[in-house]
């Protein structure tokens, strides 16, 4: 057995692609998207049709919705490869926007339904801002399923629990990036690889406090660097992996085994928290890693939709 089937027994896999043509080698259960991802398929020559398909067809529309049509073509395109869930972006630029956040999540949920997809087999993608989750919760409350991205800190993933979105996204490799720049020559890889890796370790702090007090939100760890972060989060209830990582885990039959265990966690003594808005923008605030990862994070996937907006212009 290799590191991806051990890993399977305990974790759901899911892939972290834009290019479905890659999903059969690894058979993951669920397919992640972002725009960052769909601009790099679309850029490859095999998934060039698509974009001209998609342009030839909605083109005449506004361009916010032709984007909206193309999210969803390569959505049902990746759920032909895969048995589960695939995850949709809402633009970025909306991040901080709760109504214009509802209205593209529900035009997304509507476009998959148009081609008899189940809401089910979609999550909607929205970023951790206070607005993204106060929109994923009524959109909860509307039987949308919502996907909670660009998530840094506790204090997000405690607002979703409290929204009842049905999964977070935290991000490994990104916290994982900012805590190795800020130590600069004083960072020790070796020391601060595996479970005390920073990414990691927010991953696990979430996770049992999830499983402590009953949270039903599932937490999918994200934004992987390494394999020693994948499996310093086995256990975890999915985490979602690029295809050059889970080819190494393919690759490998090192041995592995759960590091993370909800049974456990409800032994742990963890106190309760829930945030109100004041106190969750100022919990955000203080944590300057989290406030630098997401403001970065919504930034880089706005320049990334304004790019793939281009390309669908000049198609």
């Amino acid at each position: 057995m290799n590191q991806l089937e051990a890993l399977k027994q305990h974790t759901v896999v899911v892939a972290d692609t834009g290019d479905f043509h890659q999903l059969a080698a690894f058979a993951p259960r669920d397919a992640t998207t972002n725009p960052s991802l769909i601009l790099k398929a679309v850029q490859k020559p095999e998934y060039a049709p698509l974009l001209q398909q998609t342009m030839a067809e909605h083109g005449q529309a506004d361009l916010a919705l032709a984007m909206d049509h193309l999210l969803v073509r390569f959505g049902c395109e990746i759920l032909k490869h895969i048995p589960g869930r695939v995850s949709t972006e809402v633009d970025a630029r909306l991040s901080f926007d709760k109504a214009a956040t509802l209205a593209r999540a529900r035009r997304i949920m509507a476009l998959y339904q148009a081609q008899g997809v189940g809401r089910d087999r979609v999550l909607i993608k929205i970023a951790s801002t206070w607005e993204g989750i106060q929109a994923a919760a009524e959109l909860e409350r509307e039987g949308i399923h919502t996907n909670l991205t660009l998530l840094f800190s506790f204090a997000q993933a405690v607002a979703c629990g409290q929204a009842k979105v049905q999964l977070i996204s935290p991000f490994v490799g990104r916290i994982y990036d900012w805590y190795k720049k800020q130590a600069g020559a004083s960072w020790d890889e070796a020391a601060m690889a595996g479970p005390n890796d920073p990414g990691v370790k927010s991953v696990c702090r979430i996770y049992n406090f999830y499983k402590k007090h009953g949270i039903a939100t599932e937490v999918m760890g994200a934004s992987f660097r390494n394999v020693g972060q994948i499996t310093a989060l086995a256990g975890c209830d999915l985490l979602t992996i690029a295809p050059d990582l889970l080819a190494q885990l393919a690759g490998s039959d090192a041995s592995l085994s759960p590091a993370l265990n909800a049974q456990a966690a409800q032994g742990m003594d963890i106190p309760a928290l829930a945030y109100d808005e004041a106190g969750f923008r100022y919990a955000l605030n203080d944590d300057a890693m989290a406030t630098e990862k997401l403001a970065e994070g919504i930034r880089a996937f706005a320049v990334d939709t304004v790019k793939l907006e281009a390309l669908m212009l000049q198609s």
